[in-house]
């Protein structure tokens, strides 16, 4: 069931070598939970796509979705 669940999240990874295996985005020091910290706190997506230009909004979108289910 792991493997099915990830595949509908094609932007999100895990490495154990990248932030000790946490879940990021495509690969990159950003974490699932760092985003959405920062959506918690009242930044909009496109405050954090400003703040994070490597980021794109379908990231965040995934993020999103990815700590619902």
């Amino acid at each position: 069931m792991y493997i099915i669940v990830m595949e509908q999240f094609n932007r999100i990874t895990h490495n154990p070598a990248v932030m000790g295996g946490k879940a990021c985005i495509r690969g990159m020091r950003v974490t699932v939970g760092n985003i959405l910290e920062q959506l918690s706190t009242g930044r909009s997506i496109e405050t954090l796509l400003t703040d994070f230009p490597y980021l794109e909004k379908e990231d965040v979108l995934e993020a999103m979705k990815y700590a619902a289910y």
